[in-house]
């Protein structure tokens, strides 16, 4: 099961955030959960970027697998399960940045910066509740568009 979908740039801003399962409380127990999710943000970007290209893109982080990919200068990051696939999941990013490529034609971080309500709406009709719904690139462009249509 997918815990968090990050989408990070280089300087460690985060452009896309979208929280399946909540984090878990701080053992001091001071901070608020938004406090402790921009906390974990933050980790999880230092430990991508700072991880060398030699290794493989999977961080084991508490009690969950980080599986992210770096296109250009955007972190995509996946939270999921300690026994999850890693391979499925890196193909999960890259069908998900193929959708925005479709579906901006020639995706950069501005469009994601100002169509971020887009981006929600197809990371949406791909996933669900933590799992993923939709794998055809088609079907889920037909449907962001058919939901465009009814707006």
């Amino acid at each position: 099961m997918i815990r968090f979908f990050l989408l990070q740039n280089r300087q460690g801003k985060t452009r896309l955030s979208k929280w399946y399962v909540p984090p878990p409380p701080p053992p001091n127990g001071t901070t608020s959960t938004e406090a402790e999710k921009a906390r974990i943000e933050a980790e999880v970007h230092r430990l991508a970027t700072a991880r060398d290209k030699k290794y493989t893109n999977f961080i084991e982080y508490n009690n969950y697998k980080l599986i992210y990919r770096r296109y250009a200068g955007l972190f995509f990051t996946i939270a999921v399960d300690i026994t999850d696939n890693e391979l499925s999941y890196l193909e999960t990013i890259h069908l998900f940045v193929e959708l925005l490529d479709s579906y901006f034609s020639n995706v950069c971080e501005l469009d994601i910066v100002f169509n971020f309500n887009k981006v929600y709406s197809i990371l949406d009709e791909y996933m669900l509740a933590g799992e993923i719904e939709e794998t055809s690139k088609k079907e889920i462009l037909d449907r962001v568009k058919f939901l465009e249509k009814m707006e």
